[in-house]
């Protein structure tokens, strides 16, 4: 077994026995890093204290690692043109923001009658998004409510990556009050 001492030098490679000894000459606990390396790799620590800093990375680690939000996005099934065109530039503003989408159709009434309806709604918003997305979930009818999830695709969030990283051009600025400020001081 490869040995670490708790200040992180390197005592050598040691038999099992040995680095037990060592470990309890110093008090201290005997914890096996990475067992799949040749040889094992142990480390000689305080073993309550290892585990509480090794919790506390990992509490850290969950709070920088953002979730992808579920946003969602209800059309009804009998949406115009313009509205659907309005709702269509949200969800493509939540998918630039690297969201997921769950866009939901809700039926009322008689329209319940009519559930053909809505799934040529959801085909006709997938294939307007193009390859642009993802759909994670497929139309699912489940009650009075069609619903199904999306995310962008992989080109889309490059091209997002892209576009965000341009940098910004500095234009002068070609005001007439600025532009006479500058001719008297010049004067």
């Amino acid at each position: 077994m490869r040995v670490i001492d708790e200040d992180g030098k390197q005592l050598g490679v040691l038999s099992r026995q040995e680095a037990l000894d060592l470990a309890r000459e110093r008090e201290l606990d005997l914890v096996e890093i990475s067992p799949d390396a040749k040889p094992p790799v142990v480390k000689i620590v305080d073993w309550g204290k290892f585990n509480y800093q090794r919790t506390k990375q990992l509490q850290a680690n969950r709070k920088t690692t953002k979730a992808a939000e579920l946003k969602q996005m209800r059309f009804g099934l009998k949406i115009g043109e313009h509205d659907l065109a309005i709702k269509m530039d949200k969800v493509s503003k939540f998918l630039d923001g690297g969201h997921k989408v769950k866009i939901t159709i809700f039926y009322r009434g008689r329209e319940q009658a009519h559930k053909e309806i809505g799934f040529k709604l959801a085909d006709k918003v997938i294939a307007d998004f193009g390859d642009t997305i993802a759909v994670d979930q497929n139309p699912q009818l489940t009650g009075k409510q069609l619903n199904f999830v999306v995310r962008a695709s992989a080109t889309r969030l490059a091209a997002a990556a892209k576009a965000s990283a341009k940098p910004k051009t500095d234009t002068p600025i070609e005001d007439s009050k600025y532009v006479a400020i500058k001719e008297k001081t010049n004067a």
